[in-house]
């Protein structure tokens, strides 16, 4: 047995010599190549008698594969049935081939591609009908790791959308043929995972997810669905575990080790290697961030698929999911739902069955109906389902934790649709403020300040809080009605008219002028095109600019009559006055009332920036400043933050956490968390500042200085020192004392000098 070891380590030896000399020079040796082949082919064809043998002949066919596959490229007249070969063998035998062989086929049918004897498409469609065939676990896990790193291989430099269309029409077509089959769950693992590193990022990869939710096999429709519901936040997970690792290297570190070590050229090839692959990584994070839309937004029909789900797997009486999995495709109909503004009204009628205490997972269906509600599901619709959640959830009788987790699905509800409440309902749940239980108290209070925003007129006037009541009477808070929309405007955009009107102001005190005469400011928007003309110019001098045109020294104004041209000429103030389309003299006490009656009008409309200007490119970083030093929340109206409130949702989606987080405000701890608490302080290392800063450094590789070394030392090997030192005469030590100073002054022993 020990020669025979011996010979084929002999064999391997001989290969490995004759494969360097091959590469170097391929026609010297082509003879020797093709004896070797010969043999290979002698060896394949005693093979296929009887692929299922374990005798010493496999080794060495192993080994031939192997010296093959690596100089393939050399002689290609000679190999051209080479990869056909292996695929044979690879797609026949796969079931019955000794499990070291097969794994050399599939190592070499990879090198033969990366040695692009084979295309990517070849070697696929060979690796992924075994994959979904072969009863091997650990055959499975080499040819999907395999097939992953050919697809993210292939599309590292540019998108290779051929190779791409090509394997999603695969998947598609797995899916679409057995939709009972467990096969499909190959399809859900290879998209959700090339989704996961950016590679397939467009509206093929989602429509094979998409067929993957709508098939008949539980694993397959879990698999799809988990992808709808948390495939963009993986993909946002290993964006930034990528990101992270960027800063491994630390260049100032590399250099100031290799100044004070001992110099060799390997450290130097290191440092030129980090150089590069900083330099890399720094081009990387500057290139433009790439558009990656949302699963859920690339769905090309998301009113169909809600609804062929709804029907297949949920409503339907005899589907056979488990209850974690009917939860699952609930929660994505719920999301697709609310986020596409959706009208299944089928849903809301599902749900009024199960909202009660004793249902299982019932914080899950409450977080689905609130997900499932926006501003266009008919209140009337809503109106049972919130009278319900109050009479099962929301009572004195009921347990603190219910109430409290009621109220805040009420809450999570009303904020999508505050017309799904009554005023007698929400006066009588608001009384729950009082409540002595923590959780229900928040739970409450939060309703109220809900519609304190979005709609005060519901409430009690001693519930309505100053602002509210402030603009109730004032007239700028009005009832909401169903199907209104928001007029929409650009965000921030009065904080830029604030400081333009404030920059003009003090122009025209720097110059003297009055600042409450308005004039025009063209000369100095002129001036930012002009900027913006000469920095977008720097690079490419064959871009054309603005042309400026000049005039014959006077405006021209192009208007409708001769009263708008009468009131362009006129001050602000005075263009306000003027309310009707026919002028006409008024008194002092008309001016002022007229004023009185376009101020309100004036702060609902939009502003005049908007309509009357165009924003430079200087107006628009100059609002990206604004946007960042100030919240803009805290200057918006109460009705803009009540929109802001109930779009809070859109995209993020409602889990049963949020609708339990009022009732775990107050929880009180039991014994075992308590005990549990009280292990965990005592295992936490209670440590001094010093030992944090010290331990510290030890993680980032420095070392201790030359005192703490001396802590540390053996007192054994102190003590002839310490004895010498008492020994010294007054002279030596005021010559030590010296010496130390003069060192510190330097720097050091070496000293600073070149540094």
């Amino acid at each position: 047995m020990k020669r025979k070891v011996g010979a084929l380590e002999k064999i391997e030896a001989d290969h490995a010599a004759l494969r360097y000399k091959i590469k170097r020079d391929p026609q010297s040796y082509r003879d020797d190549f093709s004896n070797q082949y010969q043999q290979y082919e002698t060896l394949r064809d005693l093979f296929l008698q009887s692929p299922g043998t374990t005798d010493t002949g496999i080794v060495a066919l192993r080994d031939l594969i192997e010296f093959v596959s690596h100089v393939a490229d050399c002689y290609p007249d000679l190999t051209s049935r080479f990869p056909e070969d292996l695929t044979q063998i690879l797609l026949k035998h796969h079931e019955v081939l000794e499990y070291e062989l097969r794994d050399k086929i599939v190592g070499s049918l990879v090198l033969l591609k990366n040695k692009d004897v084979i295309d990517s498409t070849t070697l696929l469609n060979t690796l992924f009908p075994i994959l979904i065939t072969t009863p091997s676990k650990s055959l499975r896990q080499l040819l999907f790791t395999k097939i992953l790193s050919d697809l993210r291989a292939a599309n590292a430099k540019t998108t290779n959308h051929k190779l791409n269309r090509t394997i999603q029409t695969v998947l598609y077509n797995l899916l679409e043929s057995d939709k009972e089959s467990p096969k499909g769950i190959w399809a859900v693992k290879i998209t959700r995972e090339l989704w996961k590193r950016q590679v397939w990022t467009d509206a093929r990869a989602v429509e094979v997810m998409r067929l993957a939710a709508l098939s008949d096999n539980e694993k397959v429709i879990t698999g799809g669905v988990r992808f709808f519901l948390g495939g963009d936040k993986e993909r946002e997970d290993a964006a930034e575990e990528s990101s992270d690792d960027d800063n491994d290297v630390d260049m100032a570190k590399l250099r100031h080790q290799v100044g004070i070590n001992k110099k060799s050229k390997k450290k130097e090839r290191d440092l030129r290697k980090a150089a590069v692959s900083l330099k890399k990584k720094e081009k990387k994070k500057n290139a433009p961030h790439p558009l990656n839309f949302s699963a859920l937004h690339l769905l090309h029909d998301p009113q169909g698929f809600a609804e062929t789900l709804f029907s297949k797997h949920v409503q339907n009486s005899k589907s056979k999911l488990a209850l974690e999995s009917r939860l699952l495709v609930l929660q994505l109909v719920s999301r697709l739902v609310g986020l596409h503004k959706l009208t299944v009204l089928s849903l809301y009628s599902y749900f009024l069955k199960h909202l009660t205490p004793r249902q299982a997972s019932v914080t899950s269906y409450l977080a689905c109906l609130a997900q499932a509600t926006h501003n266009y599901v008919p209140p009337d619709v809503l109106e049972p389902l919130v009278q319900k959640i109050a009479n099962e959830f929301v009572s004195e009788a009921a347990a603190s934790e219910v109430a409290a987790a009621g109220l805040n699905a009420i809450r999570e509800i009303c904020a999508r649709q505050p017309l799904a409440m009554t005023d007698t309902l929400l006066q009588d749940l608001v009384q729950y403020r009082k409540s002595k239980d923590k959780g229900t108290m928040m739970a409450a209070k939060g309703l109220l300040s809900l519609y304190r925003e979005v709609g005060a007129e519901l409430l009690h006037k001693r519930d309505r809080g100053k602002d509210a009541a402030m603009g109730i009477r004032a007239g700028t808070i009005k009832e909401r009605r169903y199907g209104e929309e928001a007029v929409g405007e650009i965000e921030g955009i009065e904080l830029l008219e604030k400081w333009k009107e404030e920059e003009r102001r003090k122009k025209m005190e720097a110059a003297g002028l009055d600042p409450d005469v308005d004039v025009d400011i063209e000369e100095d928007e002129a001036e930012d095109w002009k900027k913006w003309d000469v920095e977008s110019d720097e690079d490419s001098d064959d871009s054309g600019g603005w042309i400026n045109v000049e005039s014959d020294g006077e405006d021209i104004e192009i208007s409708d009559s001769e009263d708008e041209k009468a009131k362009s000429k006129q001050p602000p103030a005075k263009k306000a006055k003027l309310s009707s389309a026919t002028p006409a003299p008024t008194t002092a006490s008309d001016e002022k009332e007229n004023s009185k009656s376009v101020e309100p009008e004036a702060a609902k409309s939009i502003t005049k920036l908007l309509t009357t200007t165009i924003l430079t490119p200087a107006d628009l970083k100059q609002l990206q400043a604004l946007r960042q030093t100030t919240t803009i929340t805290s200057s918006l109206q109460s009705s803009k933050r009540a929109q802001l409130l109930a779009a809070r949702h859109a995209d993020e989606a409602i889990t049963a956490e949020t609708i339990e987080l009022a009732a775990s405000i107050g929880k009180k701890n039991t014994k075992e968390e308590k005990i549990a608490m009280a292990k965990a302080d005592r295992e936490t290392n209670h440590q001094s500042t010093t030992a944090k800063r010290k331990e510290k450094k030890e993680a980032e590789g420095k070392s201790t200085t030359n005192k703490e070394k001396a802590r540390k030392k053996n007192f054994m090997m102190t003590l002839g020192k310490a004895k010498s030192k008492n020994k010294r005469s007054l002279t030596d030590v005021k010559r030590t004392l010296q010496g130390h100073i003069d060192r510190k002054k330097r720097g050091g022993k070496r000293g600073n000098k070149g540094h």
